[in-house]
């Protein structure tokens, strides 16, 4: 029987109404349509079916555009469309935290460019890059005094105050000496990533953990690789602390000096590579 026929038989109420449920069903059909197809799609691809789907984009003002152009190279890199993502992101990322100076340190366009720049290029291969566990972001003229463990730091994850914490010198000093693989922005949101991908549940998060899952994995049974990884030297002995700062030292590693890692640790690379779904020039 004809909808139309099936609509003259309501009232103009009904009719609204069942025309709502209609659509809403139809959302809902395409909705866990796509969650299906997506599913499929990570399982073969190890990756999302798409990262970048925006109303708008956002844009910096010209002395932040600036900034971005001259200081980062990784955005350099990118194509003329993904530059403009990238200039989105970074604009979301300021909007969307709080930046506070210490020590009486100011907050210019540098600092929020910067440091959000090195936020978005690590989850540039994400679909959410907001990084929900942070919310503030404190920057120090140089290494500060910790209260969390009573001794002078360059930069703190602290998930409890929901807080990147940085010295302004030593971020700096990260990118201007830029393949030593010691790189303290990077460092500091690698943590912050991985504590985040932990809690959240969308594509990129199950993504990031079931790759380190399989690392992890990887590195227990193969001793010979694991053994060769500790004397090869090449990841610093910091790295070996925990899994945390495993994770944090070989993402600086992975952002430094991708050929070298690639040539010396392909597998290792490779799992890095799938956990932040970074498929860009240079990598």
């Amino acid at each position: 029987m004809p909808l139309a026929y099936i609509l003259e038989q309501y009232s103009l109420q009904t009719k609204i109404l069942l025309v709502i449920f209609a659509l809403a069903f139809v959302m809902i059909f395409v909705y866990y349509g796509i969650r299906t197809i997506e599913i499929g799609y990570v399982m073969r691809k190890k990756k999302p079916l798409f990262i970048h789907k925006y109303l708008f984009l956002r844009k910096l003002t010209p002395k932040q555009q600036s900034i971005l152009n001259q200081h980062f190279h990784f955005y350099k890199k990118l194509t003329k469309k993904e530059q403009r993502y990238f200039v989105h992101r970074v604009a979301s990322f300021i909007k969307d935290k709080d930046f506070i100076g210490r020590e009486g340190l100011i907050i210019t366009d540098e600092v929020k460019i910067l440091v959000s720049a090195t936020a978005i290029m690590l989850t540039f291969g994400f679909r959410n890059f907001y990084i929900g566990l942070i919310n503030k972001i404190f920057i120090y003229p140089e290494a500060f005094f910790s209260i969390v463990n009573k001794d002078y730091h360059k930069g703190e994850f602290n998930p409890r105050l929901r807080a990147i914490v940085l010295s302004w010198k030593d971020f700096k000093k990260g990118f201007k000496i830029p393949h030593d693989n010691i790189n303290l922005g990077i460092h500091e949101f690698a943590h912050a990533i991985h504590l985040n991908t932990r809690k959240e549940h969308d594509v990129s998060s199950n993504i990031f953990q079931d790759a380190f899952s399989e690392l992890m994995n990887l590195l227990t049974k193969n001793d010979v690789l694991k053994q060769k990884l500790i004397m090869s030297k090449y990841f610093r002995d910091y790295a070996y602390s925990n899994q945390y700062e495993f994770v944090a030292v070989i993402i600086e590693t992975f952002i430094e000096s991708p050929t070298e890692f690639k040539a010396q640790f392909p597998l290792v690379y490779s799992k890095v590579k799938q956990m932040l779904n970074f498929n860009f020039a240079g990598y």
